[in-house]
């Protein structure tokens, strides 16, 4: 046997948890293997990857979630319209919509036992706004000031809002805004950092379904059932044991013996045949998610939209989608040129065109070319690296000369955040599925999910207007207009929407679609 197979066969066999004893069929620990690890616990901390989300989601509670709701191919997934209770056991829209008052669950309490109280969420959501991560995304739903958030009693909290605003209870459902247990964050603040935003970093101090239990950087982490926990019925199993195995033949090796419940990443090539085993079976669909190219508008010669759609006419797509995701997802390249409808994302507009590729680099004075470098975090490098050679290669052809860098894995958000990086491959997910909040979200603004750092001035007016537009009719022609700019101007080079696909033994029940393609873990269990 080769090396590189024998090392393989000898981790995949390392992977049993010790200590743990399952049943044929049985257990009441789940056992998960991702490609990726975790580098934070909190939910918005600066560079944070989307491997821990997994953690804050299932350690933490938030004040309502998305009902349930079928999501196709058997799968159950959320209705983004429907909201429910999560540690609120009542909520009411007040003032014609300008007031949201969340009434807590009677009994709720943290992982350390201290009462849940009005006051944590308070200081939780005051949290929220103090990172400029946060305060981002809270401005979405016209959350801006700490005085917005009134403690009314020790179970009772409201939330005034400027106006009325459809998106401020959706916003209150995602990643974001946890409830900490406040007591325990003061003892670890600083004057510099007084919402412990460094502690809480590694160490969660929530009161959700599981509590972090061991986590070692880069390799395991374990979670225990929480049995205080009010906000959901009982999750299936006592104890998750995740693991991070980049190898995807490893993870899968270890799936199929049964030493692994569930297998997250799982590749494009693999679905048909892990699809097609005994005892396995495949969930997948395509979801809010969407990858892209990134091109930075604030550093030549990206900075000038004909280099932008020179690169967009020089890329083939068709090759790219089919060696990258065999297929596994929605294009969003081709179609119209200008906005079909309001949807959003939508086909961009551009297609494979070498020439029109030359002729545009030629118009903005770049005839021979120019030396650029390509990135992509190596935990997306089962879909990012066949990708970036195809691109380098036809990059090549009209004289980009491209140097690919391969970004170790769960750096690259801090590099897109500090704006270092040229250009790029990189995905992410519209967490509400209002069309000028994607839009907003992801062409306006200087966080790092405008990852084209555009910046057109009239663009930010439309998307302005658009935020509380009543009159449908004006509603969609500012969208439109909006769609219209980003296809001309190519801040970005939206590829396709993937599917997720993720693997599990067949009697591995209630796996649930999340806005955050991360695994809600509460509703788990065998079955």
């Amino acid at each position: 046997m080769e090396r590189r197979g024998f090392l393989a066969a000898a981790l995949a066999a390392a992977l049993v948890p010790r200590g743990v004893a399952l049943a044929a069929g049985g257990g009441a620990v789940l056992r998960v293997l991702s490609a990726g690890a975790p580098n934070a616990a909190d939910s918005f901390s600066p560079g944070l990857n989307r491997e821990s989300i997994q953690i804050s989601w299932n350690v933490y509670d938030r004040l309502v979630r998305f009902a349930p709701a079928p999501a196709g191919a058997g799968i159950e997934g959320f209705d983004p319209g429907r909201i429910e209770g999560e540690a609120a056991e009542a909520f009411e829209v007040e003032r014609g919509g300008r007031a949201l008052r969340f009434v807590l669950r009677g009994g709720a309490v943290f992982h350390d036992g201290r009462p849940v109280t009005a006051a944590d969420v308070k200081f939780s959501l005051d949290r929220v706004l103090a990172s400029p991560i946060g305060r981002a995304q809270f401005a979405t739903g016209s959350m801006r000031d700490p005085a917005q958030f009134v403690i009314e009693d020790d179970r009772t909290i409201r939330i005034d809002l400027p106006e009325a605003d459809r998106l401020a209870l959706p916003n209150l459902a995602l990643t974001y805004p946890v409830i900490v247990n406040a007591e325990a964050a003061r003892a670890q603040a600083t004057a510099d950092d007084p919402f412990a935003a460094e502690w809480l970093r590694l160490n969660p101090a929530g009161g959700g379904a599981f509590r972090l239990d061991a986590w070692e950087a880069g390799g395991m982490v374990r979670l225990t059932r929480f049995e205080g926990w009010r906000s959901g019925p009982r999750p299936g199993f006592e104890a998750v044991e995740w693991r991070s195995v980049p190898e995807a033949e490893t993870r899968l090796a270890a799936l199929r013996r049964g030493d692994c419940d569930i297998m997250q990443d799982l590749g494009p090539r693999d679905v048909a045949r892990v699809a097609a085993e005994p005892g396995l079976r495949v969930a997948g669909m395509p979801t809010g998610s969407f990858h892209l190219i990134g091109m930075n508008g604030a550093m030549a010669p990206f900075d000038d939209a004909r280099v932008r759609r020179a690169v967009a006419a020089a890329l083939p797509y068709e090759a790219m989608f089919e060696a990258a995701l065999k297929g596994r997802g929605v294009p969003l390249w081709g179609g119209s040129a200008v906005a079909e409808g309001t949807a959003f994302p939508q086909p961009m507009g551009y297609r494979t065109d070498p020439d029109l590729a030359r002729a545009l680099l030629a118009e903005a004075g770049l005839a021979q070319g120019f030396e650029t470098r390509f990135a992509f975090d190596m935990a997306q490098a089962a879909v990012a690296e066949p990708l970036a050679v195809l691109l380098a290669e036809a990059l090549g052809r009209v004289g980009i000369r491209v140097a690919i860098e391969r970004i170790p894995a769960g750096r690259i958000g801090g590099l897109l955040q500090e704006r270092a990086l040229p250009f790029y491959f990189e995905g992410s997910t519209a967490l509400l599925s209002d069309p000028d909040y994607f839009l907003r979200v992801f062409f306006t603004g200087p966080t790092r999910w405008n990852f084209g750092a555009y910046a057109d001035p009239a663009f930010e007016a439309l998307a302005a207007r658009a935020r509380f537009e009543g009159d449908p009719a004006r509603y969609a022609a500012d969208v439109a207009a909006m769609i219209g700019m980003v296809k001309r101007d190519v801040p970005v080079i939206l590829l396709w929407k993937p599917f997720l696909d993720v693997a599990m033994r067949a009697d591995v029940a209630g796996y649930r679609l999340a806005v955050h393609r991360m695994l809600d873990l509460r509703p788990l269990r065998r079955g």
